[in-house]
């Protein structure tokens, strides 16, 4: 090691060493050449000593005495376990720096033997046709990389194209060239205007994505890398500018001579495609009246193009270095390339052309139960529409809420209350906020419900973008958010009290509960409304999920037919101050019909809903009941030597312990209810009852299956005969009726699941085998299910 140091600085710096001992009492060994001799002092004196050779070889000026570095070596080799010499100024940062360094896994400087700085790439070097569409199908590649989720210092930064084009940063957009470095540019222009307005529509196409993605809800890191690194995506530049360019480059194509018609057919392809992908991702207000379906058919109209062709390009992969890594602002250290064939790219990016047409869909229909059905079906398509799409849904909604302020949310929040709770209700009445007298009851009905709509609003739009995310995420997200809406439930039961005095309302009086009076709650009945519907996603995403082990399918099937069976509730009883409603009003207007009429067959379509959830859940609870009941259900991860049920039934509860209504049901509460369906002893083997008991306990648990199996299917037919309007499902009819369908299918393996099930019961059997071993049961992979949220076990008789 040579170090030059200033005498007087060295003398100065080396004043702070110490030795540190983890042990009270230690020595240490150096040898002083200056005597000869080697000595065995405290560590008092060594740091002194220490400190006075330092300070003596700092006298003297240049490099560091050849006896010095020896004295240095005898000091390592003398310190013990547990012993430091450091500097006082030394810190744990530079310390793991010093770690870092000469680590070719960590350090971004470091060089094997022969390797350079910087890559040694020309980007002014001759570029055949061949090799300029090699190069576009692997910035294809690349581009769909970052769209997957991994940064840009991975795939499109380190094209030495990409790089020459950001850096140094480009002022105007003549600058943004591969001339930088006042080299003479050549006359190929292949290169400098074909390649180079590819380039640069990349690159400003990137920047509209990144910043759609950013102005919206995302986990970093964990859907998409923001990251920039202190690069500039040509945000400052008019995508016209650009666009001109491109321009310039097909008709560059169109006049000139190339080796063959194909080459020029490739080029002017991926050129044509660049420009309409260009456009589609713009953001909508600067697209000028164009409709963005339209672009992304173009698009997908193109993209068989680009397949066709892919053969004719030439890989240039001396193009792509990681050493670009270097001169990016990360404090990652560098990591390989991420690579992706060019048919998976392919493959993503038409599913990303045909998600983004189809997304805009949901403008066609602004309506809260709309959207609803149309995220939850457009989410539930299998693969995961991408985290650019999903983002540029919520801006979607978002424009559509805000588009006109606090009128436009106020209109979308009371157009669900109207469909729900209070069809044609003063409440919710427009006419209101034209009173201006303070004592007027409709003066503070306006001023009340705007304080409840600001709120509640936001509440709602939550749902929507908890709805955006990746499947975890929106479980995640929902566990959080149904503690808001059991926050709003119970404000809004404070308002609907207060507003009582101004609406005049009068209670309903029951006559079989002592003439007890009953009155409506409408706000309260709708945030609970939409809290159980919350509630009962968090449990099937569990299933969608696999979070459930197989032995606690069946009471988590039983909870969900619990929460259905709560909503179905709910709904009658807000069925009933509607149809109240109604019958008061002595001669209704044709749109206070309208309004009850929307009202109604939205409360008649969700009963079925519910119902049906109910019976499915019902079903297969009993049928996982008599599958425990036989220990017929795998056991991969059993025995549980560190759980107990009742902590497992804690930990699935968790989310809804919180919550004031619905009541969770306590531990032996639920495992009372659910061993209605199965006796107590669940070990059949250790069972004192007789075979024939048995069967005769497992076939009434059958029995019960079926018939909520039977009713489950009738009324999942029936909601698939629905019409859109009826089931609210506008803009997304053919996505819904397509899982409407699989939900039957679901049913129709689940009554032949249980069939089967009977079938092997009344089977004759010798003496020697038992009911296990007829019977064989298999869980299907979440692939192989006909809907994620409803896992129908596969019977067999063996």
């Amino acid at each position: 090691m040579t170090v030059e140091h200033d005498g007087d600085k060295m003398a100065e710096e080396t004043s702070h060493l110490h030795i540190i001992d983890s042990r009270e009492e230690s020595t240490v060994r150096y040898h002083d050449r200056s005597s000869g001799s080697r000595r065995i002092v405290n560590n008092e004196t060594s740091a002194q000593n220490i400190t006075a050779k330092f300070r003596s070889a700092a006298s003297c000026s240049g490099l560091l005495p050849p006896y010095l570095k020896a004295l240095i070596a005898d000091i390592i080799t003398a310190l013990k376990t547990g012993q430091l010499v450091k500097d006082a100024y030394f810190t744990l940062f530079e310390a793991v720096g010093a770690l870092e360094i000469m680590d070719p896994k960590m350090d971004s400087g470091y060089l094997a033997p022969g390797e350079t700085l910087d890559d040694d790439y020309d980007v002014l070097r001759h570029l055949e046709p061949e090799e300029v569409i090699g190069i576009m199908d692997q910035l294809i590649c690349f581009e769909m990389a970052w769209h997957k989720g991994h940064p840009l210092s991975q795939s499109l930064f380190t094209s030495s194209y990409i790089d020459k084009l950001l850096w140094p940063e480009p002022k105007v957009l003549r600058d943004a060239s591969f001339v930088r470095d006042g080299r003479t540019a050549s006359e190929n222009q292949l290169l400098h205007l074909v390649l180079r307005g590819y380039c640069l529509a990349l690159l400003k196409t990137c920047d509209f994505v990144h910043g759609t993605i950013v102005k919206e809800h995302y986990y970093e890191e964990e859907d998409f890398v923001s990251n920039l690194y202190h690069r500039n995506l040509l945000s400052n530049f008019e995508a016209a500018d650009i666009e001109s360019l491109l321009e310039d480059s097909i008709a560059y194509i169109g006049r000139e001579e190339l080796k063959t018609r194909e080459i020029r057919t490739a080029l002017a392809s991926r050129l044509e495609f660049r420009k309409a992908f260009l456009l589609a991702v713009k953001p909508k207000v600067i697209l000028h009246g164009l409709d963005p379906s339209t672009l992304w058919d173009s698009c997908l109209q193109l993209l068989p193009k680009l397949l066709s062709t892919k053969n004719l390009g030439v890989a240039v992969n001396t193009s792509f270095s990681s050493k670009i890594q270097r001169r990016l602002a990360s404090s990652v250290p560098p990591r390989p390339i991420v690579e992706i064939g060019f048919d998976e790219s392919y493959l993503y990016l038409t599913q990303l052309c045909q998600n983004g047409k189809e997304v805009h869909r949901v403008s066609n229909h602004p309506d809260g139960g709309n959207w609803m059905n149309f995220v939850m079906s457009f989410q539930s398509r299998t693969p995961l529409p991408s985290v650019y799409i999903r983002c540029l849904l919520q801006s979607l909604i978002e424009d559509e809420v805000r588009n006109e302020g606090v009128t436009s949310i106020k209109r979308f929040v009371f157009n669900d209350l109207g469909q729900i709770v209070l069809p044609a209700n003063m409440l919710i009445d427009p006419a209101n906020d034209l009173v201006e007298a303070p004592h007027d009851p409709r003066f503070q009905i306006a001023r009340k419900m705007e304080a409840f709509v600001l709120r509640a609003a936001e509440f709602y739009l939550e749902i929507f973008r908890a709805l955006c995310m990746n499947r975890s995420r929106m479980r995640r997200m929902l566990c959080h958010l149904i503690l808001d809406w059991d926050g709003l439930q119970l404000d809004a039961e404070v308002l609907d009290i207060e507003l009582r005095f101004n609406t005049k309302e009068e209670p309903m009086r029951q006559t079989a509960i002592a003439n007890e009076e009953m009155w409506s709650f409408p706000l309260s009945s709708w945030a609970y409304y939409h809290k159980l519907h919350q509630m009962e996603w968090i449990v099937q995403l569990g299933f969608e999920l696999d979070i459930y082990q197989p032995d606690e399918l069946g009471g988590m099937y039983w909870y969900l037919q619990h929460l259905a069976s709560t909503r179905l509730q709910h709904l009658e009883r807000i069925r009933m101050f509607t149809t109240r409603a109604f019958g008061r009003i002595s001669k209704p207007t044709s749109k206070t019909s309208a309004a009850f009429g929307r009202s109604f067959s939205f409360l008649d379509f969700a009963v079925l809903e519910a119902s049906a959830i109910q019976s499915f859940a019902d079903g297969l609870s009993c049928l996982y009941s008599f599958l425990t009941y036989l220990n017929l259900l795998p056991s991969s991860f059993q025995p549980f030597p560190y759980s107990t049920q009742s902590l497992r039934y804690s930990l699935r509860m968790r989310p809804f312990l919180p919550l004031s209504l619905p009541e969770v049901p306590s531990y032996p509460e639920f495992s009372s209810l659910v061993s209605l369906r199965t006796p107590e002893t669940t070990d059949v083997q250790d069972s004192n009852a007789s075979k024939d008991e048995i069967k005769e306990q497992v076939l009434s648990i059958l029995d019960v299956a079926d018939q909520a199996m039977k009713a489950a299917r009738k009324e999942w037919d029936a909601i698939s005969k629905t019409d859109p309007q009826t089931a609210r499902c506008l803009g997304c009819e053919d996505w819904w009726k397509a899982s409407i369908r699989n939900v039957v299918r679901a049913c129709i393996a689940g009554n032949i699941a249980v069939a089967t099930a009977k079938k092997g019961l009344m089977a004759p059997s010798g003496n020697d085998r038992n009911i296990t071993d007829v019977l064989r049961v298999e869980l299907p992979e979440k692939e192989k299910r006909y809907h994620a949220w409803w896992i129908v076990p596969s019977i067999s008789v063996q």
